[in-house]
């Protein structure tokens, strides 16, 4: 019995150190998300997305002849969950990135530990946090297709160029931080750009009826809203309004359920802005993302995996330019990074040592065409520099 026993915990120790030498050998990619609850709907396919094109890589020999091993951690969007995850992959898995895709409320945590152990943060299907535009936090890198500023700002200009007549806009945020300071952003903007902001509603990330807010936004007589959140606070909000009667333009954030549900409500007056190429393109690299995600046995839309496999391209462009397996290796390369994201967006995505966001961001514009019975871009892309 001794004996046996002795011969057990022999295996268990040459397993410890086996799986301790493939984690040693491994990039260590830890990662927080919102994989359940009420947001998990913007974030989960994201990751499922990630996990599959990681897979693939690692199926074809993974990167510098080593794997990447991603770990997932479910935060459900709550900080106090967010900030366990990220201790624990810090800490434990010593992993040599971290990620965070969930609300922009579970940022502070995650940011003060991945400052503390000197490890790169990188934003992958959450929203851009400032502090990855220019001049950039040393350790903050966004992949996402949204940033701050830069979509108000083009989104009030596409406005500018449809209106017929003087703008009455109204604005609709979730009540999380850099939602609510975005259109808070897009008031002040449309007051310099000769629009009148006529109300602005401000919904709990849980609500279950929003026909309250629509309300209000409805009786303040806006001909055009802006909308920036998450795509269920942004889609319900309109939908309440529709079904008060409101017949105005809606635009909001083209986040990746946009185009199915636009398929899905068939209004010519709902549209969509965003950065991310549309499936209906049938670009190469969309036939690429169908054959791993079908392989990995998906159940999302496959409308609703492009952020995804961006974030898997990032990571794995950033790996080929760190030899050896070490937050210090991969924070110099993601520094001085140009990722081919094969017509995914507009162009490539840069990351320099001052500029973590991207030096070019691209927008696209879609809605539904009745006449032609599907989605249609009503603008091509457009290119902004991102200068300090």
């Amino acid at each position: 019995m001794k004996r046996q026993t002795l011969t057990l915990l022999s295996a268990a120790l040459v397993a410890t150190a086996a799986s301790s030498a493939h984690a040693q050998n491994a990039y260590v990619v830890g990662v927080t998300a919102a994989m359940t609850g009420p947001a998990a709907g913007t974030y989960a396919p994201v990751m499922d997305a990630l996990r599959a094109y990681i897979d693939h890589v690692n199926g074809k020999g993974g990167v510098n002849g080593r794997p990447i091993q991603l770990i997932i951690a479910d935060d459900q969007g709550e900080p106090s969950r967010a900030a366990a995850n990220a201790k624990k992959l810090l800490n434990q898995d010593r992993v040599v990135l971290l990620i965070n895709s969930s609300l922009s409320s579970t940022y502070a945590p995650v940011v003060a530990d991945s400052k503390r152990a000197g490890v790169p943060l990188l934003f992958a299907g959450s929203a851009c946090p400032k502090e990855t535009y220019p001049p950039a936090d040393p350790l903050q890198f966004c992949s996402t297709a949204f940033g701050a500023t830069f979509d108000s700002r083009a989104a009030l200009d596409f406005i500018k160029s449809q209106a017929k007549e003087p703008v009455r806009l109204g604005l609709a945020a979730m009540a999380i931080p850099l939602s609510r300071g975005e259109i808070d952003f897009a008031e002040g903007l449309s007051r310099q750009v000769g629009m009148t902001p006529v109300d602005k509603q401000i919904t709990p990330p849980p609500t279950p009826d929003y026909t309250p807010f629509a309300t209000k936004l409805k009786d303040a007589n806006p001909n055009w809203v802006w909308a920036w959140s998450p795509w269920i606070s942004q889609v319900r909000t309109f939908e309440a309004m529709r079904r008060l009667g409101w017949n105005g333009q809606y635009v909001a954030w083209a986040h990746l359920n946009a185009e199915e549900d636009l398929a899905r409500i068939k209004d010519p007056g709902l549209f969509v802005i965003g950065s991310n190429a549309f499936f209906s393109d049938d670009l190469p690299i969309h036939a690429e993302i169908r054959a791993v995600t079908h392989r990995a046995n998906l159940k999302h839309p496959v409308s609703f995996l492009a952020e995804g496999f961006v974030a898997g391209l990032v990571i794995e462009t950033a790996m080929k330019g760190a030899a050896q397996p070490t937050a210090q290796a991969v924070t110099a390369s993601m520094n001085n990074l140009k990722v081919d994201l094969k017509g995914l967006r507009g162009g490539p995505l840069e990351w320099t040592k001052d500029n973590h966001f991207r030096t070019r961001q691209y927008y696209r514009v879609w809605r539904w065409d009745n006449s032609a019975g599907a989605v249609r871009r009503v603008q091509d892309w457009v290119a902004v520099d991102v200068k300090q």
